[in-house]
């Protein structure tokens, strides 16, 4: 099946951190400051995707308080860091929230996303991510990690079911 088909279905999000939200380059000013880069239009296409009613999730390996402070200011609230395993939380996430995994759209960037890749309605990829995770995307986005990839796929789906570009757009 064609992966614009499958965004009909998507209801929800489910984003890595490191590498899809963020670019991946991370800096440490010592043990208590790390400071991660992204784009803001990734953070508009968030927030307006949350406030048409779709579920948006992070799912990361990666942890710190900029991620939670991020994803707060957008209204992101399901948020799991230090995820190790991925599969098993995504499946409670699915559970939780009662969902179908043909109704998520999962993006990812290395290795450890491949398990959900596979599980995912529609699985997706930065344009820098590993082969391994090329080789098992329904789509490889013409961005890369942490510059507008994020913008990208909300803004496909949103567009496709009819939801982009409403009054609401013009307000942050």
């Amino acid at each position: 099946m064609n992966y614009k088909t499958k965004l009909h279905r998507i209801k929800a999000f489910v984003f890595d951190y490191d590498g899809v939200i963020s670019d991946g380059n991370i800096w440490s000013a010592g043990d208590a400051l790390i400071v991660r880069s992204g784009n803001v239009k990734d953070g508009y296409a968030i927030q307006y995707a949350l406030r048409h009613g779709y579920i948006i999730a992070v799912l990361s390996g990666g942890s710190g308080a900029s991620i939670e402070s991020r994803m707060k200011m957008l209204g992101v609230t399901d948020v799991y860091l230090g995820s190790h395993k991925k599969k098993e939380i995504f499946e409670k996430f699915l559970k939780d929230k009662n969902i179908s995994s043909e109704e998520v759209l999962y993006m990812g960037d290395d290795i450890p996303d491949y398990d959900v890749m596979l599980e995912a309605g529609v699985s997706a990829c930065p344009s820098d991510a590993a082969e391994e995770i090329k080789s098992v995307a329904d789509y490889i986005s013409h961005r890369a990690g942490g510059c507008g990839c994020v913008r990208d796929v909300i803004e496909q789906v949103l567009r496709l079911q009819g939801e982009w570009f409403d009054q609401d757009a013009r307000a942050w």
